[in-house]
């Protein structure tokens, strides 16, 4: 089991690993060449990054600062993510800030971009950087920078979700950004950020509440004992008689998040291999539920 568990681990490195090179590539190759601001901390560093190079001509090339600018703004919120959120997640979120700020440095197209037309680069950025972070959320991480404020807050308040957050504070990023560059260039920059949080909002899992019954015949306390301990969750159980065998079976009802999904099947398969169980997503649930990052 601890094999197991270890190399689930490992896989989710890999991945976290994996959404933050996706991610860096949708800007710095599709959004970055065209002159445009991503919004949130990395757009704040590539403001950063343009004031320096462009206004006070400091002599650098080949590389793009705004991903080291990316990292050293991290700390502090890091610091505040380990307080509130854990080690694991503060572990694996780190990886990816790490993965994205040499990406970022080094991923830089000189003249020419790969796609000309703005817009169409836009969509194209959003959805590769989208899909890379929505990898990441979904191995319980997360790219640092107020991508841990979206989430802390979509955590806190239950009718929002992280595209919703990500939004808001983006508009009031994109209003600064309107008095000092041009506004087709904050238009498009918030055409690429409401793209971006749509297609996260997709990938984002823990946005999705799944409502799992399980049929079993085996030991239903002992599967009920470990969902409690190894995912936190409540169920609730009753009796139940099989139709067509008059055999007497418990069914565990349990709210979740979908991403936790794979780890319930675990639990239950590593006590009953013949158990039944039924998935319901999308389902609406108020109350004492606890939304998980």
């Amino acid at each position: 089991m601890f094999e197991v568990a270890r190399k689930n681990e490992i896989a989710k490195v890999l991945l976290t690993i994996l959404g933050g090179f996706l991610y860096s590539a949708g800007v710095n190759l599709f959004i970055v060449p065209h002159s445009l601001y991503t919004g949130g901390l990395v757009g704040v560093c590539q403001i950063i990054r343009t004031f320096l190079v462009d206004f006070l001509k400091l002599p650098i090339e080949n590389i793009d600062i705004s991903g080291i600018l990316y990292f050293i703004l991290n700390v502090p919120i890091f610091l505040i993510a380990y307080k509130y959120i854990g080690k694991r997640f503060i572990f694996k979120t780190a990886i990816a800030a790490i993965t994205m700020t040499i990406a970022l440095s080094v991923l830089v197209i000189d003249g020419k971009p790969l796609v000309e037309d703005t817009l169409t680069s836009c969509i194209i950025g959003a959805i590769v950087s989208g899909f890379g972070t929505g990898i990441i959320f979904t191995m319980t991480a997360s790219g640092g920078g107020l991508d841990i404020i979206a989430l802390m807050c979509s955590k806190k308040y239950k009718t929002l979700s992280f595209g919703k957050v990500n939004i808001a504070i983006n508009l009031c990023i994109y209003a600064i950004c309107l008095v000092t560059f041009n506004a087709s260039v904050v238009i498009y920059s918030v055409i690429y950020t409401v793209f971006y949080s749509l297609v996260v909002d997709r990938l984002h899992q823990q946005n999705i509440s799944v409502q799992t019954l399980v049929f079993t015949k085996g030991d239903a306390k002992k599967i009920e004992a470990e969902i409690f301990n190894s995912l936190g969750r409540g169920v609730t159980c009753w009796d139940g008689t099989g139709g067509f065998t008059d055999e007497h079976t418990t069914v565990l009802c349990v709210c979740l998040s979908k991403y936790e999904m794979p780890d319930l099947k675990k639990i239950v398969y590593s006590v009953d291999e013949g158990a039944f169980i039924i998935e319901n997503e999308g389902v609406k649930v108020e109350g004492n539920f606890l939304k998980k990052l």
